[in-house]
């Protein structure tokens, strides 16, 4: 029997019409949520990103401070621009699309956001947030996993869930939010160091791959009835695609759906998750100013 495809898409629909209509509200009370995208440069994938970012944000009926600057900006002016949005009540989130060019500190960039704006999670403040459990911005695409779980009632409580990546914008964040108890799940975290991957994956009762690395799972790799949700998004050459290439995951998709009971697949899975719960965190921000 083949695995229930999870439809990542319309998950990420429902939650950015919560969004928007938890947005209608906060704008009657005259707020506004608002995001601020700042992208140095014209990297084609960072300029598709932002793009797909300002149309979520249209549709939620959010506030766009979206900067687009030039290649040469100085690290300085950069950080100069970050402070006056840092100091701005009417902005709520702020996100600098990465990478950023060579000549300019992504470190010190990230640092100089004000946490309560960080809508990424990156920032140490909210990564230790999120460690302790205490609120705060939660990293977008290893919350919209935990999402994607919670919304196909995959049960987590007293699962073992294995990982495979150990990078601090996937592998480490969703482990983390899979041991707090709200999901309750024992996780084991692989990389390139684990010995017999194989022979741990297939423990797993949900498999998360965020290796960026194609063919990193197959289905023997795989336990009967396992959830499999894969992160990863390698850019493939296809001449017979328009794009000139083809998007393929970690995971052998067509082997792998016979054995697991669900799984994500590439693209239409984790990814459109990704903007959505940027939406959410924006919204969370706007909606503490109304608390306070």
């Amino acid at each position: 029997m083949s695995a229930v495809i999870i439809d990542g898409k319309q998950i990420a629909a429902d939650v950015r019409a919560d969004v928007a209509q938890r947005t209608a509200h906060l704008k009657e009370k005259n707020i506004t949520p608002c995001l601020s995208v700042i992208l140095v440069g014209d990297d084609p994938a960072s300029v598709s990103y932002v793009t797909g970012k300002q149309k979520a944000l249209a549709e939620a009926g959010m506030a766009d401070r979206s900067v687009h600057l030039p290649e040469n900006t100085t690290e300085s002016d950069l950080l100069k621009l970050i402070s006056e949005l840092n100091q701005d009540p009417s902005v709520h989130g702020i996100l600098v699309q990465l990478p950023l060019p060579r000549h300019i500190d992504e470190n010190k960039v990230l640092l100089a956001i004000d946490p309560v704006k960080d809508v990424d999670g990156f920032h140490p403040v909210n990564v230790g947030n999120m460690v302790i459990g205490r609120p705060s911005p939660l990293p977008c695409t290893p919350h919209g996993i935990i999402v994607l779980l919670q919304k196909m009632h995959i049960r987590t409580d007293g699962a073992h869930a294995v990982v495979i990546g150990r990078s601090n914008i996937v592998g480490k964040p969703v482990a983390l939010l899979l041991t707090r108890r709200e999901c309750n799940a024992t996780v084991t975290i692989c990389h390139t160091g684990t010995k017999n991957l194989a022979e741990i994956t297939r423990q797993a009762d949900i498999l998360i791959s965020a290796a960026g690395r194609p063919d990193t799972v197959t289905a023997a790799m795989v336990k009967p009835g396992a959830a499999v949700i894969d992160v990863g998004v390698t850019r493939i050459p296809d001449a017979s695609k328009k794009s000139g290439f083809h998007l393929a995951g970690d995971v052998d998709f067509a082997g792998v759906k016979e054995t697991a009971s669900y799984i994500t697949p590439v693209p239409g899975g984790v990814g459109p998750m990704t903007i959505a719960m940027l939406m959410v965190n924006t919204l969370e921000v706007a909606e503490r100013t109304l608390g306070k």
